[in-house]
C-alpha cells in the first residue's frame, strides 16, 4: 500500500499546483508547491483521504491511477 499511497499523494499534490491560480505567471513556484504537498502528503497519507469526494479532488479522480 506504501508505492500506492506514494503515488496518489503525488497526483494529488501535481492536481493542486496545476489548478493553482497562479501556475501561469510562476511556474517555478507552482513546482515547488507541489514538491511540498507531495512531501506533506507522503508524510502524512490520511490527510490524502480527506481530501477525495470533495470539490479539490472528485471521487473518480484515482480511476485512472489504479
Amino acid at each position: 500500500m506504501g508505492e500506492k499511497m506514494n503515488k496518489w499523494a503525488r497526483a494529488i499534490a501535481n492536481r493542486i499546483a496545476d489548478e493553482w491560480d497562479g501556475k501561469q505567471d510562476f511556474p517555478n513556484d507552482a513546482k515547488l508547491l507541489e514538491d511540498i504537498l507531495s512531501k506533506l502528503f507522503m508524510a502524512h497519507p490520511e490527510e490524502c483521504y480527506k481530501l477525495i469526494g470533495t470539490g479539490i479532488i472528485e471521487e473518480d479522480f484515482f480511476d485512472n491511477l489504479n
